[in-house]
């Protein structure tokens, strides 16, 4: 996911090619299908990683009811991404699925070739007509509210933060983190680092080590390995997307939590309907689309931090506080 070649202004520039080009006449997707509707998801890291683990159990749950039949390649190569698109598009699949932020031109050139095969792919990037929709993880309502738990509860007033790569989609979920931390405790600082990897515990597992050591006693896990690392040195954890307070009993004091359901649903429906279009879904991973939640566990959290976070979390529902979005690269501060 990390092959950025081109900015947001260069892609819009371009158009792509093919890609931007205007819709069929009639619509591609002007028959709809009767369900079960073929879905096929193609993943460059394990179905057990976080980020990927949402778009499989959202699948998982459309199959379960019937909705679709569901095929999946894991542990893609971005190298081998276009091959496994192409194949999944000739085997007659009503709907691909997958994440492109490193194969981001290979993907598209793709899906121009298949105009009449619907594609959800997650993207830092716009949709293309007339089959290419996208969808992002804006699950920083939430990661505000779990940084107001961590400025909170931190007695050094230092923080670790360990990421995959430093793109925006990481960004902007450790920017609101910060920013909820800092509103609660303007004294708070944060060493931030990236592992280069969307999956290697055990190198998030020694960056995490290295920030303890330096004192931090708070950690935000958006990797896995953290929480490990601060379990076998008694910090505390504030997790990302997935809540994996189970796992680490006393430990994790909260989780902003991403749904994919109500992004997937949607774009089932639409292909059924005959309605599927170029569009980007990422509205729907917030709070207000039931996309995003605050997972607390509040054995571990005062009822007063807990009150005043709820609070927050009310203002944010009721559109009367709005989290900032950054997605330029967090640093240590």
């Amino acid at each position: 996911m990390t092959d950025r070649t081109f900015d947001r202004r260069t892609f819009i520039g371009l158009g792509l090619g093919a890609a931007g080009a205007a819709a069929l006449p009639g619509g591609a997707f002007a028959q709809g299908k009767a369900k079960p509707i073929k879905v096929a998801s193609i993943y460059t890291v394990p179905v057990e990683q976080q980020w990927v683990s949402r778009l499989h159990t959202a699948l998982k749950t459309a199959e379960g009811r019937g909705d679709i039949t569901y095929k999946w390649s894991e542990n893609t190569a971005n190298n081998d991404y276009e091959r496994i698109m192409r194949q999944y598009a000739e085997e007659g699949s009503d709907l691909i699925v997958g994440e492109i932020f490193g194969v981001e031109r290979a993907a598209r050139r793709v899906a121009a070739s298949y105009p009449k095969v619907a594609f959800l792919m997650g993207s830092s990037f716009g949709p293309a007509k007339p089959n290419m929709a996208v969808f992002d993880n804006w699950i920083q309502e939430p990661a505000y509210l779990s940084g107001m738990v961590a400025g909170k509860a931190t007695k050094s007033n230092l923080i670790g933060m360990v990421g995959g790569y430093a793109i925006p989609e990481v960004n902007r979920l450790m920017h609101a983190f910060m920013d909820g931390a800092r509103a609660v405790n303007p004294n708070v600082r944060f060493l931030v680092t990236f592992i280069n990897s969307w999956y290697d515990p055990p190198k998030a597992k020694e960056a995490s080590f290295a920030m303890i050591d330096k004192g931090a006693d708070v950690m935000y896990a958006e990797r896995f390995g953290v929480s490990d690392a601060a379990k076998e040195r008694n910090a505390k954890v504030i997790g990302n997307v997935i809540d994996t307070s189970a796992q680490y009993p006393g430990i994790v004091l909260a989780s902003a939590l991403w749904h994919m359901e109500p992004t997937i649903d949607r774009a089932i429906k639409a292909v059924m309907e005959g309605r599927f279009e170029a569009t980007d879904y990422g509205q729907f991973s917030q709070m207000q689309y039931g996309g995003a939640s605050l997972a607390m566990d509040e054995k571990l959290v005062s009822a007063e931090v807990a009150a005043m976070v709820k609070e927050k979390e009310k203002e944010i529902q009721d559109g009367l506080f709005r989290v900032n979005v950054n997605d330029a690269e967090p640093k240590s501060s």
